[in-house]
């Protein structure tokens, strides 16, 4: 990471660790883009300041978690209710850097219940859609995103082509964006294991 660097930073538990570091080193860095309200406000809190993306046409680098990661670096995201945001500034940014614990790591996407944020008129519609093509979908009560929508989460699905079904439901009327990071997959993944960091790079995982 070059000095001055401006950092797309993500949401949830491991990133708020990732912000209390970076914030040891706020020095090298020029400042952040933040992909939601609360990491906003921590970023803020370790003096770290932050811009609005409409500002930059790219990122250098972001750097977020992941609800599971497949063998191929694609994920599903959205556990922590900000996936739009997120996907905006990955899908922006140069190097994404995911950092998570080896329990997320899977063979097929779909143990972990799939985000999708919608418009809320749409959800009856959405419920049916999802249904459709076998999987349980739940409104996830009492959320309301950055972005003022709500979320449904849908259970019971294996997904095997995570790129088709992440365009599937992205064509959906009243889908904001589904929590599936596929077609802009990471670059790097940093997995915390017993005996340390492990480090997959997208180049030496093909």
């Amino acid at each position: 990471m070059d000095p001055g660097t401006i950092i797309g930073v993500g949401t949830g538990t491991t990133i708020f660790y990732f912000i209390e570091a970076l914030g040891t080193i706020k020095n090298l860095i020029y400042g952040a883009v933040s992909s939601s309200n609360s990491s906003t406000v921590l970023l803020k809190k370790h003096g770290i300041e932050v811009f609005d993306l409409k500002n930059f046409s790219s990122l250098a680098i972001y750097v977020d978690s992941a609800d599971e990661i497949n063998n191929h670096m694609q994920m599903i995201k959205g556990g922590g209710g900000a996936l739009t945001r997120e996907k905006i500034i990955a899908s922006m940014s140069k190097k994404f850097v995911c950092i998570i614990d080896k329990s997320k790591k899977v063979d097929v996407l779909g143990t972990f219940p799939l985000p999708i944020e919608i418009i809320p008129m749409a959800l009856s519609y959405i419920f049916r859609e999802m249904i459709k093509i076998g999987g349980t979908p739940k409104y996830r009560k009492n959320v309301i995103t950055d972005n003022g929508n709500i979320i449904i989460d849908v259970y019971n699905l294996c997904i095997k082509d995570p790129i088709s079904m992440e365009k599937k439901i992205n064509s959906l009327p009243g889908v904001v964006t589904v929590g599936l990071f596929a077609s802009r997959s990471a670059d790097i993944v940093l997995i915390g294991t017993q005996k340390g960091i492990r480090t997959i790079n997208k180049k030496e995982n093909r």
